[in-house]
């Protein structure tokens, strides 16, 4: 039995020993040799699943918005009303649209139905006396009441590009246009001019307002300004002139503080709330990680024999089988595997085909043959019999099995 030796007795060969600086640099190498492949195919991957997701955005992140040059967005038309002398300007809440009010002025409500019900009162009691314009871009029932409480809205019927057919003079000098994608409207009032009508209802309505030579419009669809259909029909007529009408512009796109608080009783899924567009992007990802998942856990072609680093002699992996048995207690598993293999050995001394080696019918006749009769140990046990009781039995076992493959060769 040898101890433990301590290192600082034994002597380092020269020619074995690696210099304690350099050794972590082939680690490295090898590290970055393994997993620089796994990388860039990573890295392509999400790449490309940013970029397909770009590209495949619905493009609304500038809705609406002036200074925006996007399909949904309305840089264009505040562009041409630059070059007729009409300043923009772009406000965010509510008091500030509402203290931007005059005679000389044009309000834009891009999206009415997001505020709630005061900040509308507000913009309503400002925009009423001012003598100006205020322009309500497809408003439904849900803020008709505080800021048009004569109108009704109706829902869409199907047309989009529709005929003037009032007496409006934006409209008869626009002609034709998309404003039919929206709600419709009626009222009972009789100073009001419809225009663009669907079915008796109109999709373009103009309210007079208390004061002289005010007004309230409204549109029932969004078409008019945006970049992507602007250039359709008389579409860019019709907004010049309803936006047009005073020297000053105010644009009131409503930001997050202005905007209702959404239903909590509302139950939204993890989707809803991932912003438009990153759907795609999640989901390509996902599929990313689905391949390189399979990529790296199964090996495709036929397997490779290399050789082993180590040769381990077969009696220590015998003896380490051996203790992991004996630590498990598996005595039945050891006795298996012992008759099992003493068994197959006996077969093929005897003649009987390995196919029928493990049964008794057959082998222990065989068997019986080859042995004296003095032998007192029954080949049915030994071969045959139950699990062993302790270790002890385990190891008499062992030895009677190994007895009696000595008498069968020898006999």
């Amino acid at each position: 039995m040898t101890g433990p030796t301590s290192t600082a007795q034994t002597p380092q060969d020269p020619a074995t020993a690696a210099p304690p600086a350099t050794a972590a640099i082939p680690r490295t190498t090898t590290l970055w040799a393994r997993s620089r492949g796994f990388l860039a195919a990573l890295g392509v991957l999400l790449a490309g699943g940013v970029t397909l997701a770009a590209l495949q955005s619905d493009g609304h992140h500038g809705r609406l918005d002036p200074r925006s040059p996007d399909p949904y967005g309305s840089r264009a038309v505040a562009e041409l009303l630059k070059q007729q002398g009409v300043t923009t300007r772009v406000v965010t809440t509510a008091r500030e649209a509402a203290a931007a009010t005059g005679p000389r002025t044009t309000l834009l409500v891009t999206d009415p139905d997001t505020l709630d019900e005061t900040r509308r009162r507000s913009l309503r009691d400002a925009a009423d006396p001012s003598g100006g314009r205020t322009v309500l871009l497809a408003p439904t029932s849900a803020s008709l009441p505080e800021l048009a409480p004569a109108v009704r809205a109706h829902p869409y019927s199907g047309h989009a590009a529709l005929d003037p057919d009032c007496a409006l003079p934006a409209a008869r000098s626009a002609g034709r246009a998309t404003t039919g994608d929206g709600p419709r409207y009626s009222t009972d009032l009789t100073a009001a001019t419809a225009c663009y009508p669907d079915g008796g209802r109109a999709t373009l309505l103009v309210l007079p307002a208390p004061a002289k030579g005010g007004d309230t419009v409204l549109v029932g669809s969004e078409s008019i300004l945006l970049n992507r259909t602007l250039a359709e029909e008389g579409n860019a007529s019709l907004a010049l002139q309803l936006l047009g009408s005073r020297p000053e512009l105010v644009w009131y796109l409503p930001g997050p503080a202005d905007q209702s608080a959404p239903d909590a009783s509302e139950d939204k899924s993890l989707l809803d709330l991932v912003p438009s567009g990153w759907t795609w992007a999640l989901l390509q990802l996902f599929v990313a990680a689905a391949l390189a998942a399979l990529w790296r856990g199964r090996r495709l072609g036929p397997l490779v024999t290399e050789d082993l680093p180590v040769a381990i002699r077969a009696s220590e992996t015998t003896e380490g089988r051996a203790r992991l048995y004996r630590r498990a207690g598996a005595r039945d598993r050891a006795a298996t595997v012992l008759r099992t293999a003493s068994r197959e050995r006996l077969a093929a001394l005897v003649g009987v085909p390995a196919a029928r080696a493990h049964e008794a019918a057959t082998l222990l006749p065989a068997v019986t043959a080859r042995l004296s009769a003095a032998r007192t140990a029954d080949p049915a046990t030994l071969l045959f019999g139950t699990t062993p009781p302790d270790d002890a039995a385990l190891v008499a076992l062992a030895d009677h099995l190994d007895a009696l493959e000595r008498e069968v060769r020898t006999s």
